[in-house]
């Protein structure tokens, strides 16, 4: 077997042809020699041949899903935050490698360690008292480097230190959020959090990662996992809404109201041009998930004349008849959602009316 070029053999691996199985274990010898000599273990990894991915998708916001205390930016560039409102004063302090949350009324105080960080730019604290978990009460919110009642606890009337420690999580929700938040928490239906990884790692999404890296040192590269960029368009949207909500699950449960603006493929299925079955309206048309976020609105116009400006599935869309430009800021509004303290970008793509309510 002719020894291959390096572009050769990464796209032997990503997309396998049918060889013979002694060429197979052939070639997965090959790379094993291949990482050896480059001073690696025998062992691949997706960097192996995902090289570019994997050194993007660290700096988007799912990988810094969570964190742990000990590493969370926000205390790396402040020891202390605290909050006062309704009687209860909340503070949250690093020690060292430790973070600890406080909270009193001015007789009584109670003081828990944080084990885990959820969120980016909002960042929960969940916490652990007398083997129940909570959500914490109050939040950190990058956007004016301070805290803040968690988004949907503003309204709720704190009667007692327990209910200002936070909100108590059920084990199911618990599962929901690690699961969304971190990597390898759930294991046979059941949540390990102790041993799970902050944030989304390749094995998140890409289902059959680790056996695929395993079947390549034994030869077996038939186990390829599923290429989701081939999803269809509804496809796609429901499995991003695992965790950003899919149009089911908001319906469901009735989660209606300013707040699902957060709720991208939800409101993306609002749209009037959105079709389940055009790859050019689905969620990785105008994201890359390996890649961080782009702010930039204007860059995401030739995805908009994609559709608006050619014929669409035999049919011609409709132009624009106001402006040749500016798309994302008028047919995508910014709204303001002030319990996060930041603007969110409504993925419900429409004719904005001046003056008009927050449509359902």
């Amino acid at each position: 077997m002719p020894e291959p070029n390096e572009t050769a053999r990464w796209t032997w691996l990503a997309e396998p042809s049918p060889m013979h199985s002694l060429s197979r274990a052939l070639f997965a010898m090959h790379v094993i020699v291949n990482l050896a000599s480059a001073g690696q273990n025998s062992a691949p990894t997706c960097a192996t041949c995902h090289e570019k991915e994997c050194r993007s998708q660290p700096k988007t916001p799912m990988a810094r899903a969570m964190w742990k205390p000990a590493i969370d930016p926000a205390f790396q560039k402040q020891a202390s935050f605290t909050f006062a409102r309704g009687g209860y004063t909340w503070r949250v302090e690093r020690h060292g490698s430790d973070v600890t949350y406080t909270v009193g009324d001015g007789t009584r105080s109670a003081t828990l360690p944080v084990h885990w960080i959820f969120g980016d730019t909002i960042q929960t604290y969940v916490l652990e008292h007398e083997g129940q978990f909570y959500e914490s009460r109050v939040s950190y919110f990058s956007t004016i480097n301070g805290l803040d009642i968690t988004p949907g606890d503003e309204k709720d009337r704190l009667l007692n230190i327990t209910e200002a420690i936070g909100r108590d999580v059920h084990s199911r929700e618990l599962q929901a959020c690690f699961g969304c938040h971190s990597t390898g928490a759930i294991v046979n239906g059941q949540l390990q959090a102790a041993s799970s990884t902050p944030g989304l790692q390749c094995v998140h999404c890409h289902t059959g990662a680790e056996q695929h890296q395993r079947d390549i040192v034994q030869g077996k590269l038939n186990s390829v996992p599923p290429k989701l960029g081939r999803l269809a368009t509804e496809d796609t949207s429901n499995f991003c809404g695992q965790c950003h909500r899919t149009w089911g699950e908001v319906v469901r449960r009735r989660a209606f109201g300013l707040a699902d603006v957060r709720f991208q493929p939800y409101r993306l299925a609002k749209s009037k041009c959105y079709d389940g079955s055009d790859a050019r309206i689905s969620c990785i048309a105008c994201h890359d998930p390996h890649n961080d976020i782009v702010r930039n609105d204007a860059s995401y116009e030739v995805k908009c004349v994609a559709c608006h400006g050619q014929a669409a599935n035999g049919k011609m869309a409709k132009i624009c008849p106001v402006a040749s430009s500016g798309c994302i800021g008028c047919h995508m509004p910014k709204t303001d959602l002030p319990p996060t303290h930041r603007t969110w970008t409504d993925h419900f793509i429409r004719v904005v009316k001046p003056g008009e309510a927050y449509p359902e």
